[in-house]
């Protein structure tokens, strides 16, 4: 079995064709579940980032946007839409932060769509909160497309 490129290429289609994206209905979250590892000290952490308020992992700042879950009738998946950015040090706050990272996580395959840092790695674990609107009184609606990047 190949692991070049390729294959990594063909598993990420078939993963954003069958995953969150499915035919099925999905449930929309206001939790992102994450972890987070610093490579320095090896220490991995829970992250919960709710949607759309800045949630802080080292200098790293993460900003859920979005994340969903498939109902427990169907595979189990969570998917989360993700911004991730890295703020300056102390030493130089008038530094811009650096965009890392703008796009889908999920659960079952952190290696499709992984930030690249020297120092930190984050991943999406689950979801949480299902949010309450007249679309998911029955915990489910149809899903839309992810954003593509």
């Amino acid at each position: 079995m190949s692991h070049g490129p390729a294959s990594a290429t063909a598993l990420a289609l078939t993963l954003l064709s069958a995953g969150v994206r499915a035919e099925g209905p999905v449930i929309d979250n206001q939790i992102a579940v994450l972890q987070g590892l610093d490579k320095v000290t090896a220490r991995v952490s829970p992250v919960r980032a709710a949607l759309g308020i800045p949630t802080y992992f080292g200098s790293l700042e993460i900003v859920a946007r979005s994340c969903r879950e498939t109902p427990p009738t169907e595979p189990p998946e969570s998917a989360a839409f993700l911004e991730i950015r890295e703020l300056p040090p102390a030493s130089d706050q008038g530094a811009p932060p650096t965009d890392l990272f703008t796009g889908w996580m999920f659960a079952s395959s952190p290696a499709v769509s992984p930030l690249e840092h020297p120092v930190y790695d984050v991943w999406v674990v689950d979801c949480e909160e299902p949010i309450a609107s007249s679309e998911a009184d029955q915990g489910v609606r149809e899903p839309t497309p992810p954003a593509s990047e």
